[in-house]
């Protein structure tokens, strides 16, 4: 009987090193993980892949350790992972507060943390995390590795420095000094994507980043040095709706983003002071 993945092949390396090859040597081919996306585009007939690379048997890539002061998560690390971490909870809790608004249960089960920033949706709740964590996003090929700062790992919507042959294996996180905060606004509380999403720090240099305001994560420094000049909120307000960029879409609209957006500032301020 022919299905809808008859004519798909899947690799399936059993180490690193052999994944790496298989990507550099039998292209082009898909890098396969949780698959909670990729199922969704071959359900729809959107992909254009016919050769998938399953990265489940890495079982190293799945570790959340301590990297010296350095927080390192591996990205075949789960959500329910990431949430059941104490190193998590307690260096990156604003991570572990996104990762319980992925989905349902399932879903954090199955989708991972690599996979997210793989995918590069601006809705992707962890992006903004990492973005005001000033993670940096780890990168091995067959030829050796490289690390690229998440600020300059997007390139524009869904597009990425990330090379065909290379595969993230790890975001490794620097100390994060202040309090953190992280608010989802959805149709429901979960289970939904994101209409404005939001992780912050605040410190003497605080950091705001934001998600579903524009073609990729953003953070906002104009109105990071506003209030750290000690700008009235209004005003914080005012520089945050200039630098989003939101759209029309079908889960919203551009000014009720805009509205949001600030109104969640005006509550990250309010609540960390």
């Amino acid at each position: 009987m022919r299905t809808a993945v008859s004519p798909l092949e899947l690799l399936e390396p059993r180490t690193l090193p052999e994944a790496l090859r298989m990507l550099r040597d039998r292209r082009p081919v898909t890098p396969l993980a949780g698959a909670t996306d990729l199922y969704v585009g071959l359900n729809f007939g959107t992909l254009n892949g016919r050769r998938f690379l399953d990265l489940s048997r890495l079982e190293p890539l799945r570790a959340i350790r301590a990297r010296g002061a350095s927080l390192s998560i591996g990205a075949l690390a789960t959500y329910t992972d990431v949430i059941r971490s104490p190193l998590v909870r307690r260096r990156l809790p604003m991570l572990a507060a996104a990762a319980r608004e992925v989905g349902g249960v399932q879903i954090q089960n199955r989708g991972t943390i690599g996979g997210n920033v793989a995918n590069g949706s601006p809705a992707g709740d962890t992006l903004p995390v990492f973005a005001a964590a000033e993670a940096t996003v780890v990168l091995r090929s067959a030829a050796g590795e490289r690390r690229v700062a998440f600020a300059e790992f997007y390139t524009g919507y869904r597009k990425s420095v990330m090379r065909d042959d290379e595969l993230i294996v790890a975001l490794e996180v620097p100390p994060v000094p202040g309090k953190q905060w992280f608010r989802k606004v959805g149709t429901r509380l979960a289970q939904a994507i994101s209409k404005v999403v939001i992780a912050a720090v605040r410190a003497p240099r605080s950091r705001i980043a934001l998600g579903s305001v524009g073609p990729t994560v953003l953070r906002v420094p104009r109105t990071e040095e506003a209030l750290a000049a000690g700008a009235p909120i209004a005003e914080a307000r005012r520089l945050l709706q200039e630098e989003i960029r939101p759209i029309d879409d079908l889960r919203s609209t551009a000014a009720y983003r805009r509205r949001v957006a600030a109104n969640l500032i005006a509550r990250f301020w309010s609540e960390t002071s």
